[in-house]
């Protein structure tokens, strides 16, 4: 995949400080710093430090500090052996469905999800530090810019920890300490006497069930390395280093895998004995420089201090979460769950919304490299999503599992969601929306396009014809209503399904036409032309599919993803799509949160920013951040607050909902999905003061962007590969400097950009 170039990134950088609003390596404040005056006592409110492919959570067990290690790749990817039955096949499904045997159905390929323990995600193991002797402790800081966790003792002594953003490698360093802190090396709970208990994939599975021979341990004075055999000649092995110089200690951690077929790593051994040699301080240098790069190409400024510090954290976590080719954000990415248990979900890839949600912010906050992993690791998998597309549906062109692997393979669950037949239309949203932000020419015409054009085909060769003579899919669903049950497949084509396929023919029809290939154009117009439209009810809005109007609380807003994100049914297009809009949204409200999730407040956040309700999105962003995510920021999908904002009050971690918050944000800033772009569309009408600093915009647009006492004052454009911008006129009226020549029209300022232009306004 084709990224920025290293010449136009150094462009950007150096621009952006004559550009943006704010002074360059003003943020984050210390206002968006964790702060606590004790460490956590559980795994999932510890602090999190990573660099994509390497994590740490940092907290208190018993007595002693514990760092709960973690690597992307540790999976037991034994395979699901339901798949080889001559069953598995859609037809199959469809004839069960039909005969009124769907609990065969069930049996086969829902029931071994929950019951078998793996594949999954597997932890790695633990430091854990006696800090018994040390005393009470005074604070515990997680510092955003630097990704450095500082923790303080009454008695003097400092620790600090970071994960290097360019290696994995994660160092700690004690100072003031009067004997040596040495490093234990506790392996996960794989070996315990008892038994194991068979629990549900929410609570998480006992890690024995994996049945792993006992990990070896080897200790010397200034190390300890443990090595560790998992299923099918996998297995992975943790190193710790360290030394001692009067009252510091000094040391670095790594892990390495290794699994038939995969490319050679160093071995973690290696990592840190060439590490030690640089030391500390040299390699937090260089940590140091990525995170102020990372940090330099966007910022934002909100009157509401909530919002402004969770945005922090959720782009904190991010920037943790991604890049150093690390796979895409799973479930629970590097922070899996330190409890002698599997993972909710055993930490998979749920590509049935959480990790479309996770990379929504990638977009428009200028983060274009950190959501590369995802694109990258789709084309990775391409050939065996196609494999599966022949094998279980019997035709050509492109699906995905809708539950995955870390190598792309299938692992059931809810047939409805985990073989859904619309996964890779949502998934080629991704290539579109990559496409759109960087006007990368090449990825278009390799990537973005051929994904698109051939879950197309794989639509095409799919559907059936009904008796109005419209196509259709043979069973259609949303997830995930009505659960796994026969109810959840439907014979009309479900909203969901349709905004899906409504969408892969019309921005085949538009990447074709970008490309030149009019031929091919015409045909995906036509064959747009066939699918039937939306099912609307007057007074509520989208239903689930025809007969099913939305009447239940859910948790999914699957509905309506013709409106968000898609943008199929749009407010630009006129009052009949406002209609829905508003319909869609009020009966949201009307119907309530009774069995939402935190995601879910997250998605409305977007949803009322998108019809430009900033007080309604602000207010559901609001209770996201301070009703369903723990004190460390993560998201706990049930309500925590015990006020009522759900009936789910459980607290599983997972981070779909995090990063749908940050993209909640930003849609209140900065829209641009009709090619037009708004500034400040969407923010209350009490929020007076506002700025942003280089948010993203589709058409490759770096916009900056300030409001003072409720009028903008300077709006800053750099135009990264030059074309026509529109931008809505953001100030008040006519009486504004504007260093290009624009045409007004309706309102909107169109210019005409060369590549690199810098063009700046100015009430």
């Amino acid at each position: 995949m084709k990224l920025i170039t290293a010449s136009l990134f150094t462009f950007l950088i150096l621009s952006s400080c004559q550009t943006g609003i704010k002074k360059p390596g003003q943020l984050p404040s210390e206002k968006s710093d964790l702060k606590f005056t004790q460490l956590a006592e559980r795994w999932d409110e510890a602090i999190p430090l990573g660099n994509g492919i390497l994590g740490a959570l940092i907290w208190k067990k018993d007595n002693n500090l514990r760092f709960s290690l973690d690597r992307a790749d540790l999976w037991d990817l034994r395979p699901m052996d339901n798949f080889n039955k001559s069953e598995w096949k859609y037809s199959w499904v469809k004839e069960q469905w039909k005969k009124n045997t769907y609990s065969k159905v069930q049996e086969l390929f829902d029931v071994p999800y929950d019951k078998n323990p793996a594949p999954s995600k597997i932890p790695g193991g633990a430091l854990e530090f006696d800090i018994s002797s040390l005393g009470e402790v005074e604070s515990v800081e997680m510092i955003l810019r630097d990704a450095l966790c500082e923790i303080k003792w009454k008695n003097g002594v400092t620790l600090h920890v970071y994960i290097n953003a360019e290696s994995p490698v994660g160092w700690f360093r004690f100072k003031g300490l009067k004997s040596a802190m040495i490093p234990d090396l506790v392996p996960p709970a794989y070996n315990l006497e008892g038994n194991s208990a068979e629990e549900n994939p929410v609570t998480g599975q006992d890690l024995r069930r994996l049945q792993y021979p006992k990990g070896e341990i080897i200790k010397t004075d200034k190390s300890i390395t443990y090595n560790q055999k998992g299923w099918g000649g996998f297995k992975y092995q943790i190193n710790v280093r360290w030394k001692k110089q009067q009252n510091v200690v000094e040391g670095c951690w790594s892990i390495n895998s290794e699994f038939p077929g995969w490319e050679k790593q160093i071995t973690a051994e290696n990592r840190t004995i060439t590490a030690m040699k640089e030391g500390f301080f040299s390699q937090f240098e260089k940590h140091k420089t990525w995170w102020e790069n990372y940090w330099s190409q966007s910022d934002i400024s909100l009157p509401d201090s909530l919002l402004n510090k969770q945005w922090y954290m959720e782009m904190y976590k991010f920037g943790a979460a991604t890049g150093n080719g690390a796979p895409p954000v799973s479930l629970q990415a590097i922070w899996t769950a330190d409890n002698g248990k599997l993972p909710p979900w055993k930490g998979d890839f749920h590509n049935d919304l959480n990790t479309q949600l996770s990379y929504w912010p990638s977009y428009s906050s200028n983060h274009l490299a950190q959501e590369s992993g995802f694109i990258d690791w789709l084309q990775k998998n391409k050939q065996d999503f196609e494999k599966y597309t022949r094998q279980y549906f019997g035709v050509s062109g492109l699906n995905a599992p809708g539950v995955t692997t870390l190598t792309g393979q299938p692992m059931g669950g809810w047939i409805q969601y985990s073989f859904g037949p619309t996964v890779a239309a949502w998934l080629g949203h991704h290539f579109y929306l990559h496409w759109r932000y960087s006007m990368d020419k090449e990825f278009l015409e390799k990537e973005a396009y051929p994904w698109i054009k051939e879950v197309a085909v794989f639509f095409d060769q799919i559907s059936i014809t009904d008796n109005n003579g419209l196509k259709k899919l043979p069973l259609s669903s949303s997830p995930e209503i009505f659960d796994n049950s026969r109810q959840a497949w439907f014979t009309d084509m479900t909203n969901f399904d349709l905004g899906l396929v409504r969408w892969t023919f019309e921005k085949a029809s538009e990447l074709a036409r970008e490309l030149g290939k009019s031929e091919e154009a015409k045909k995906w117009d036509e064959k747009l032309s066939k699918w039937p439209l939306y099912d609307i009810d007057p007074e509520s809005g989208f239903t689930y599919a025809k007969g099913f109007p939305y009447d239940q609380s859910h948790r999914h807003f699957s509905h309506l993803i013709a409106f968000h994100p898609l943008g199929n049914i749009d407010w630009s297009k006129g009052e009949k799509d406002r209609q829905i809009i508003k319909s869609t949204i009020a009966t949201l409200d009307k119907i309530g949160s009774d069995w939402w999730c935190g995601y879910s407040y997250s998605w409305l956040g977007n949803i009322k920013a998108r019809a430009f309700d900033g007080k309604g999105a602000a207010e559901a962003l609001r209770i996201f951040a301070s009703d369903f995510c723990l004190k460390n920021s993560f998201h706990a999908n049930g309500d925590q607050s015990g006020t009522g904002k759900s009936k789910f009050t459980y607290r599983p971690f997972t981070l779909e909902g995090n990063f749908a918050f940050a993209a909640g944000i930003q849609e209140m800033l900065i829209q641009s999905h009709t090619g037009i772009v708004r500034i400040f569309p969407s923010i209350p009408e009490e929020w007076k003061d506002v700025s942003f600093d280089k948010l993203r915009a589709e058409g490759a647009f770096l916009i900056s962007a300030r409001m003072e006492k409720g009028d903008v004052t300077k709006v800053n454009i750099i135009s990264e590969k030059g074309g026509e911008l529109k931008i809505l006129n953001p100030f008040k009226n006519d009486g504004f400097k504007c260093s290009s020549p624009y045409k007004p029209v309706d309102n909107i300022l169109v210019i005409q950009t060369e590549p690199g232009q810098i063009i700046r306004m100015k009430s």
